[in-house]
Formats: structure tokens, C-alpha cells, sequence
């Protein structure tokens, strides 16, 4: 990575000067991404841009669709950033054997602290009108995973033993509170998974979506969002990207407001998108349940390489994941239950 960021470094003034006509005045490199090495620059003239460089491995045919899908919706009234076509009209751009995207810098920030009730729903709005326009688009080859409905449980129990190594030869401080929160999930999964997959319908809408509407992925300026980023270019169960959305660990963790929050973003979700089931709509937060039993991102993080503020970060995700996972257990029932009357309501 490190050598992928310095020869970046080298080659960015003569990339946007040669393929945009523009000078760099000065650029700041932005310690998140696992395909690519983001930089913030200041141009000559005033503008500011944001500025994707693909590494080595990243698969570019997939980061096209990705970005054919993201001025589609920006077509639809989403907020999406405006990308840059360089002097040849290419969206995605080869410079000196490196892949490059350049789009305007978006206002507004990551949001670090738990949802409010109207940012809740103005996400909700936003992931609505995102399937609706998306609902036209051909759906891409790329399929999102789906462990958490088809996987073998078996599978999943060899995984907790697998991040218990990992922890103990990484030497992680957090060892053995690891132990007891793998032993907790090896019980869910043997008793509550079962019962879960019970629950769901045999059919589940599929399209194409975003596939990766998180926190991290969702500028904010006060409770509006102003710019969605990142998309993954994949086709994907649209209930998982809904209850993936609502049932943010952040807030659910945090917030004695959770669970309100929720159903607010879901009823926006409604209002923006009829056409999802309501038979969808109503298994959302047994599907983000069931996803993140089967995730294990973030047990670990050595592996990685993070940059320190990055790799916190994915430690306090684990956590608020384990407390996540417990409330939405708790409270399954009365959740489907007032999914249910929202329903009935529209």
C-alpha cells in the first residue's frame, strides 16, 4: 500500500494536469479504503476534488459498473457525487499504469455518533429513492454473499476458532474477552440460527443496489445527507441493504433511541419505495440479525494493516456489533411486530 500511495504521489500533478486540465495546489492523502489510495487536493483555481487511486489488484472492470451505476442514480435526484471525465470522456481513467477517478469533494462529514430521529429518516428517504431508480438498472453479474441465509453453520463455528487463533498469535489485548464473545456467538449460532432461518421467506427481492449503504459510506452535513459514496456495483436482497441500514450498531449500541430510529428510516424507506414487499420489509431485522451472526469482521484486526485511528475504529465495530446483536435478540418480536403495523398503516 505504501508503495502504491508514493508512486501516487509522484505521478498525481502530471495525471491532472495531462487528463483534466487542471493543477494540483495541494493534496492530503485520507487513511481509509481497501481498494483504492484517496486524496483530498486543492486545485490552483479553488476547486476542490476528490481524487481514487485504484491499486494493483483492484478489479477494474467491476469499479466501472460500480461507477456506471453511481451517475445512474445521480441521474435520479440521489446525491452523488459528480465525477470528473478526463479529455477522452472516460469516466475511469489509465495513467502511467495506474486506474484513477476523479469527482468533486462532496460536503459534509462521516458521521461518528449514533443516529437521530431525522437523519434516520432522511437516510431512509435516500436508500429508497436509491432502489426505486435502481429497480431499471441491469442487474450486475456480481452477487452479493448471502452466508447468513445459505451458509453452513458448521462453517461458521470453524471461523470463531479461526479469530481466536488469529487473536491469541497477534497478541491482541483483547483476548480474552474475545474468548467469552466467541463462545456467546458459537451458541447463537447453534441455537438462534435455526430458529431465524425459520422466519423467512422462501422469495426475496433482488436488484440492483448500492450493496454497501453504511455509516462509512454516507456524508452528513446536520442531519442531511449530502453525498452517498462508494458504490459496490452488485446485485443484492434489498430487505438485507434495508435492515443492514436501519439497524446500525452504532446506534443500536448507543442510543436508547434505537429502536425508534429504525422504524423511522424503514417508514421513510416506504414512503420513497412501495414496491419492496411489505413481507421483506417485515423480516429486515431478522436478516441484519442473522448477517451479523455470521460476520467476523472486525474480531481481528491486525491482519489488515490499518492506520491506528482506522483500526480503532474496527475494534469499537466488533464491539457494538456483540451489543447489537444481544438487543435485537431481546426485542426480534417486537420489532417484527411493529414492522407489521407499519404495513397495515400504509
Amino acid at each position: 500500500m505504501q508503495e502504491e500511495a508514493a508512486l501516487g504521489d509522484k505521478i498525481l500533478a502530471k495525471l491532472l494536469s495531462d487528463r483534466y486540465r487542471v493543477d494540483i495546489a495541494e493534496a492530503k492523502l485520507v487513511p481509509m479504503g481497501t481498494e483504492t489510495v484517496n486524496r483530498r487536493v486543492a486545485l490552483t483555481d479553488g476547486r476542490r476534488v476528490f481524487v481514487k487511486q485504484y491499486r494493483a489488484l483492484a478489479d477494474l472492470e467491476h469499479a466501472q459498473v460500480a461507477w456506471d451505476m453511481s451517475e445512474f442514480c445521480r441521474a435520479a435526484r440521489v446525491p452523488v457525487p459528480q465525477v470528473w471525465p478526463d479529455r477522452d470522456g472516460d469516466v475511469l481513467t489509465r495513467f502511467e499504469g495506474v486506474a484513477w477517478v476523479v469527482t468533486d469533494e462532496a460536503p459534509g462529514r462521516v458521521a461518528t455518533e449514533p443516529l437521530t430521529l431525522p437523519r434516520a429518516q432522511h437516510i431512509g428517504m435516500m436508500l429508497g429513492r436509491t432502489h426505486r431508480a435502481l429497480a431499471s438498472y441491469p442487474p450486475p453479474a456480481r452477487v452479493r454473499q448471502t452466508r447468513w441465509r445459505t451458509g453452513h453453520v458448521e462453517d461458521a463455528l470453524v471461523k470463531t476458532e479461526a479469530a481466536l487463533g488469529r487473536a491469541g498469535a497477534q497478541h491482541d489485548p483483547r483476548l480474552e474477552q474475545l474468548r467469552v464473545e466467541l463462545a456467546q456467538r458459537r451458541d447463537d449460532l447453534c441455537t438462534q440460527v435455526p430458529r431465524l432461518r425459520a422466519g423467512l421467506p422462501e422469495i426475496l427481492m433482488a436488484q440492483a443496489a448500492h450493496a454497501d449503504f453504511t455509516r462509512t459510506n454516507l456524508l452528513a452535513q446536520e442531519d442531511v445527507i449530502t453525498a452517498i459514496l462508494d458504490f459496490q456495483g452488485e446485485t443484492c436482497l434489498l430487505a438485507w441493504e434495508l435492515g443492514r441500514a436501519a439497524f446500525d450498531p452504532r446506534t443500536v449500541a448507543n442510543s436508547p433511541s434505537w429502536m425508534l430510529c429504525a422504524l423511522r428510516m424503514i417508514e421513510a424507506y416506504r414512503a420513497e419505495n412501495p414496491n419492496l414487499p411489505l413481507t421483506d420489509v417485515r423480516v429486515c431485522a431478522r436478516i441484519a440479525l442473522l448477517y451479523m451472526l455470521f460476520s467476523f469482521y472486525g474480531a481481528t484486526t491486525a491482519e489488515y494493516g490499518l492506520p491506528t485511528e482506522a483500526d480503532v475504529d474496527l475494534q469499537r465495530y466488533w464491539a457494538e456489533r456483540q451489543v447489537t446483536i444481544r438487543r435485537l435478540l431481546h426485542r426480534l418480536d417486537d420489532l417484527e411486530t411493529a414492522l407489521s403495523t407499519l404495513g397495515q398503516g400504509r
